[in-house]
């Protein structure tokens, strides 16, 4: 029953609003797949198509990887939510306020000036700007982001509301190093990746992609044409995006966190608990320590936590439903294809069923 009606909700938007999709989607249950599918190239030139073990870049999804690892760090005693960034990370950080907490930067309330600031509408603009002048190859550590954003002023002081923040999440990834003693990336790694068994998941450079990786796609504007997206991304992934996963993967994470095997009970409770509001005017939309929450106040069953990824060449969610035990993800490389909507539908189908 609950198969059928994933292939339907599938279908139906592929057919109505994700006829361009390339990707894979896949739906778990406490019992195995429910669902999957893959659709698409994973690299158009030599005709190669996207198999359900294909790894996708999942951008601001990575967000999650960082969270848990700050939330490791807290529970091996090295760290608390309440620390100061000032007194962690041992550099000028320059008009970055000295009063931010490392409960700020997770829960995007620190409000520290962003060099990619989804909250301003000429985002894609100036990143392209940026890109043109400082080439996306350069960006290979998280020190060399700091030059773009911690002369600009705060956007309001930290713990006044919610504001989407990348630079915040570069500021993680500054922590994390300054605790662990080694890169972002090689603590991801060693403490997340090898540990949960995550065969097809990494920081892979973008011109080093290993096998059965998804080239990103974009659409070359006023055309029907496409490109990749080898200039848009930069070449390594950061604490603030730029991942390479598989839903496989993705699935694992999701119960390895639900089973308590990631973080201690109460951080995996903290973990799961919804941290801050996102919107004053909306009491559905939270925010967590690198998660997304809805909750649904007339049902108060009607609850699920998600990630998202949004950048060129890459649409992604993935998300955890804890009343069904199911996981839903879905990771595109086409960036014009909307896959958030099919999360709703997914959401729709899981509740009114």
């Amino acid at each position: 029953m609950m198969k059928e009606a994933m292939k339907n909700i599938f279908e139906t938007w592929l057919r109505e609003d994700g006829e361009d999709f390339m990707g894979v989607v896949c739906v778990t249950g406490n019992e195995g797949v429910l669902f999957e599918q893959a659709v698409g190239m994973r690299n158009k030139s030599e005709a190669l198509p996207n198999t359900v073990d294909t790894a996708f870049g999942i951008a601001s999804g990575t967000k999650l990887f960082t969270g848990l690892a700050i939330c490791k760090l807290i529970d091996c005693g090295k760290l608390s939510l309440e620390d100061k960034l000032c007194d962690v990370v041992p550099m000028d950080l320059g008009l970055v306020d000295k009063g931010i907490t490392i409960f700020h930067l997770l829960t995007h309330t620190s409000g520290v000036g962003d060099y990619l600031d989804d909250e301003d509408d000429d985002v894609i603009e100036k990143i392209t700007a940026t890109y043109a002048k400082h080439p996306v190859h350069l960006w290979t550590n998280l020190t060399y982001y700091l030059q773009h954003f911690t002369q600009l002023p705060p956007k309001f002081a930290p713990g006044e509301r919610y504001g989407y923040s990348n630079a915040g999440y570069i500021l993680l990834g500054l922590v994390i190093e300054a605790v662990s003693g080694c890169s972002y990336q090689d603590y991801v790694t060693d403490a997340l990746i090898r540990p949960l068994g995550l065969v097809h998941t990494g920081f892979y450079r973008m011109d080093q992609l290993p096998p059965n990786v998804a080239v990103g796609y974009t659409q070359i504007e006023g055309t029907d044409a496409v490109r990749t997206n080898i200039y848009d991304i930069t070449v390594v992934g950061s604490s603030a995006g730029g991942l390479f996963s598989c839903v496989a993967d993705l699935d694992k994470v999701w119960r390895a966190l639900a089973a308590g095997e990631i973080l201690s009970p109460a951080m995996t409770q903290a973990f799961l608990s919804p941290q801050v509001q996102r919107d004053a005017e909306d009491d559905e939309r939270f925010y967590g320590f690198g998660l997304y929450y809805l909750k649904d106040e007339e049902n108060a069953e009607k609850i699920f936590h998600y990630a998202l990824g949004c950048d060129a060449g890459v649409n992604i969610f993935t998300a955890y439903f804890p009343k069904f035990g199911i996981t839903a993800t879905a990771l595109g490389n086409l960036e014009d294809v909307e896959v958030i909507p099919l999360m709703y539908e997914i959401v729709d189908g899981l509740y009114d069923d």
